[in-house]
C-alpha cells in the first residue's frame, strides 16, 4: 500500500498540488476583498450541514439540501458575476502578490497618527468618515472613490476630510497601513430606531457596519463628538485614550497585512458599547 502511495508521488504531480493550492488561495485572498466572502461562508456552511446529514442518514434534510444545491448551481454565477469579474481583471493586471502585514511599531505609530488626525478635527469640529477594513473586504466601496494608496498621517486625514477637499464628504477606507480610498459612498442604515440626531455620516457608517465587520470612526460636523461603530452598534463621546485603546485593542493581533486565514474568519468581534 505504501509502495502505490509513493509511486503516486511524482515531482510532476506535486508541482500541479502546488500551483492548483495557490491557486486556488489566491481566488479567496481576492474574493475576501468584497462581500462575497460572507456568501461564501454560507456556502460552506451548507456543504457542512450536508455532509453531516448524509452521515447521520438524515432523509429529508438530505434531500432538500439536494434541491437547494441545484438552485445553487445557477444562482451561484450569477450571484457572484461582479466579484469573478474583478477577479479576472486582477489576475490581468498582475496584482498576484499579496501584501506585507505591519510590524508591531508601524502599527503603533499609524493608531498615532489616526488619534492624532482625530483630536486636531474633532476640535475644529470637521466631519471625519473614517473606515478601517478588517476581515469583510471593502473593495466595492473603495471602488465608489478615489485610489489614494498613500501611508497614514495626520496630515494626510486632515487634507481629506478638508471642508473645501474634493473628497471631504466621502468616506475614507484604510487598508492595512495605506489610505487605500477616499471619497466613497456608503451604504445608509435603514434602522428605524435609529436617532433622529444623527446625520448622513452616521447613519452611512452604521449602514455600513450592518454588512461588514468594519472598525468606523465618525466625527460629527456639529458637536465635534468622536464616535466609533461597530456591527450596527455606536460608541460616542471618546477621547484619545478610549480611541486609542479601541484601535488598539481591536487591531493588536489582527492580520493587517491582508493574508488569509481561516483562523480570521472563525474571530469573533469582542462585545461592543451601545450608546
Amino acid at each position: 500500500m505504501l509502495n502505490r502511495v509513493w509511486d503516486f508521488v511524482t515531482v510532476r504531480n506535486v508541482v500541479d498540488i502546488v500551483i492548483v493550492s495557490y491557486l486556488f488561495y489566491k481566488m479567496l485572498t481576492i474574493v475576501r476583498q468584497t462581500r462575497a466572502i460572507q456568501l461564501l461562508k454560507g456556502v460552506l456552511v451548507l456543504l457542512v450541514v450536508a455532509f453531516i446529514s448524509n452521515l447521520l442518514q438524515l432523509q429529508t434534510l438530505s434531500w432538500l439540501l439536494a434541491q437547494l444545491s441545484t438552485m445553487l448551481i445557477v444562482a451561484l454565477p450569477i450571484i457572484f458575476q461582479p466579484e469573478l469579474r474583478k477577479a479576472l481583471e486582477r489576475l490581468g493586471q498582475g496584482g498576484i502578490f499579496g501584501r506585507q502585514a505591519m510590524d508591531q511599531q508601524s502599527f503603533e505609530l499609524m493608531v498615532e497618527e489616526i488619534v492624532r488626525a482625530m483630536r486636531v478635527l474633532s476640535k475644529n469640529q470637521i466631519g471625519v468618515l473614517l473606515v478601517l477594513e478588517r476581515d469583510t473586504g471593502l473593495s466595492d466601496y473603495a471602488d465608489t472613490g478615489v485610489l489614494v494608496n498613500a501611508d497614514v498621517s495626520c496630515e494626510l486625514l486632515e487634507n481629506l476630510f478638508f471642508p473645501k477637499a474634493a473628497l471631504h464628504d466621502g468616506a475614507t477606507i484604510i487598508r492595512g497601513s495605506k489610505v487605500y480610498a477616499a471619497g466613497c459612498f456608503l451604504p445608509l442604515s435603514e434602522n428605524p430606531g435609529i436617532s433622529k440626531s444623527l446625520g448622513t455620516r452616521h447613519r452611512a457608517a452604521l449602514g455600513l457596519s450592518e454588512v461588514s465587520d468594519a472598525f468606523i470612526i465618525v466625527v460629527s460636523e456639529e458637536t465635534g463628538v468622536i464616535s466609533v461603530v461597530e456591527e450596527g452598534r455606536m460608541t460616542r463621546y471618546l477621547n484619545d485614550d478610549t480611541l486609542r485603546d479601541m484601535l488598539t485593542e481591536r487591531f493588536r493581533h489582527a492580520d493587517t497585512g491582508g493574508s488569509l486565514s481561516i483562523f480570521s474568519w472563525l474571530r469573533k468581534g469582542k462585545a461592543k458599547k451601545q450608546d
